[in-house]
This record gives structure tokens, sequence and C-alpha cells, in this order.
């Protein structure tokens, strides 16, 4: 699948592409509802299928001083809209030039005129351009005087209640996995470099696998069950991971540190892909090493209880 960028050419056999616009980062139910309209919608017509993502977030645009908040990478998204049916990838770089168009030029100077769009879906309530000026109204009023047609999808809803990105954010940070990875279809990922540590782990029989968290989500500190995939291989692994500040140890420091069962390989260097499968407990800080150590014991035995049959 290809990836482009907003601010370069888009090659001829693209152009005329029907366009799923949207930030996508979760890439939850309700954004995969709008890509499968304009991918069904390309398919119907013989036309190439885009799906547009902003990156940076708008949001750290605009407030950069808010938390980490994403839930997905521009390479888990790619996967991702790879596996939905498209053709290609467009980055929207979200700078200060982006951030000052306003919708009028978005639609006839951006996506019209320089991406070439035949057609765009958008969720019914997105909106773009400067000041937030631009809704699926504007889109399609503009885009008819530009030979660029809209859908828009309606809201999507899971047990009565509408799918979003705030709603799994909030999810994960109650450390409600399952729920969340309901809505998401898949369990929340987070991809990172494996990174040498203090070696404390190894030092008490739990060699983990250091990782930065970077700009995803915090979801709640504490212990869980996880799953990973080693990229380079594709080989998947069973563990417990603590993420969170380790309580245990001076100074604090914020890590995803999965122990990974039955693996005694080398992953410095190597990228990772561990999903949270199940939140076990709350990070602690116990009297002495060794009730730590007891405690880790019947984390790795319920986490191996809970993700037996994957």
């Amino acid at each position: 699948m290809m990836l482009l960028d907003h601010r370069n050419p888009v090659p001829d056999a693209l152009r005329g592409a029907i366009v799923a616009l949207g930030n996508f980062d979760g890439f939850h139910l309700g954004h995969q509802a709008v890509v499968a309209e304009a991918v069904a919608w390309a398919r119907a017509e013989g036309r190439p299928a885009i799906v547009a993502t902003f990156d940076p977030h708008p949001v750290r645009h605009f407030a950069p001083h808010v938390p980490p908040f994403r839930l997905t990478t521009l390479p888990q998204r790619h996967e991702l809209f790879r596996a939905a049916g498209a053709d290609a990838m467009l980055v929207f770089h979200f700078d200060h030039a982006l951030a000052a168009m306003d919708a009028h030029a978005f639609v006839a100077d951006l996506l019209g005129a320089h991406i070439g769009a035949g057609g765009v879906v958008t969720g019914e309530d997105f909106t773009f351009g400067k000041a937030r000026g631009g809704n699926v109204a504007v889109l399609r009023d503009v885009g008819a005087t530009c030979g660029i047609a809209t859908r828009a999808v309606g809201q999507v809803k899971h047990e009565g209640q509408v799918v979003s990105s705030s709603r799994i954010r909030d999810l994960l940070k109650a450390g409600e996995c399952e729920a969340a990875a309901a809505l998401l279809t898949r369990p929340f990922a987070i991809r990172a470099e494996v990174i040498h540590g203090d070696k404390r782990g190894r030092t008490i029989g739990y060699p983990t696998a250091n990782m930065d968290m970077g700009a995803y989500l915090r979801p709640r500190f504490g212990i869980y069950a996880v799953t990973a995939r080693v990229l380079a291989t594709g080989h998947m692994l069973h563990g417990a991971a603590n993420l969170g500040v380790r309580p245990m140890f001076d100074p604090p420091k914020e890590l995803l540190e999965p122990y990974f069962f039955d693996f005694s390989g080398d992953l410095y260097g190597q990228e990772v892909e561990v999903h949270l499968r199940h939140f076990l407990r709350p990070e602690a800080k116990f009297a002495m090493l060794d009730a730590l150590m007891e405690q880790m014991a019947r984390d790795c035995a319920a986490a191996r209880a809970l993700l037996g049959s994957l």
C-alpha cells in the first residue's frame, strides 16, 4: 500500500480516488465504517481508495501541553488501513499552514485541485479547516463545485452507546481492556523499540523488555496479561507486563516492562508490539523484595491462565 504526503503531488494512478477522511486515531468500529464505505464506493466505480489521516493530531498542534493520548502510531494505522482494503494512506502533516487553511480552500484547493479526489467519505460529525469552519455540509457544497461527491457515515453504536476514541481512552484509563478491545475490534497495542534498562528484573528472575510509551495514551498503571508480536520475525509471545513508574525502585521511571514467558532471546533494538489483554492489579509497593517476587509469581500464573486459549 502506498504512503502519500499531502505536501507532494499525488501519482496520476491515484487521482480520482475515493478518500476516507478523518483522524482515525483508534481506527475503531466507527472509523472502520467510514473506511468500509469508501472502499466499497471505490470498488463499485473502479477507483482507488485512499484513507487520509492527520499527523500530528490537531489537538497536539493547538494544545501541545496536553498529556499523551494517541491510540495508534502512523505505522500501525498503515497496517490497519491496508487490511481494510485501502490502496494508499495519505498523511496530512498538521502544521501552521494547514491549521490556517480555511474550509473552502481545504476542499477546493487541497482535496480537489491538489489531491484530485473524486469522492470523499467522512463521519457525520467531522469538522475541518481554520477554526473548524468546515463540516459535512460545507464539504458537500464546495465539493459540488469542483467535482467531488460526498458521503457521510452516521454514528456507530455498540451496546447502545456511541463508539468514540474518547470513550476508548476512558476505558483504558480505567483498566477496562476487554471493553476497549470490543470497540477497537482488537486489543490496545503499544509498539516500540526494546531499550536497555537497569536490568533489575533479570536479577530477580524476571527479565523484562523495557519500552518507552512515547506519545501513546497512558492506560491505568498496573500489571497486565499481554500478548506480543516481534515485528521483524512475526514471533508471538505471551507474558505479564508492568505499566507505570515501578514504585519499588528509585528513581521512578515510566515504562512498559513486559516479561515474556518461556522466552530467552535478545530483543534489544527490536520493535515489539505489546497487546494489553487483561488488567490484573494496580501497581503496589511492597515492604520486602521477597514479597514482590511472590506477587510476581502469582501475577504470571494468573496471566498464563487468562492467555491460555490464545
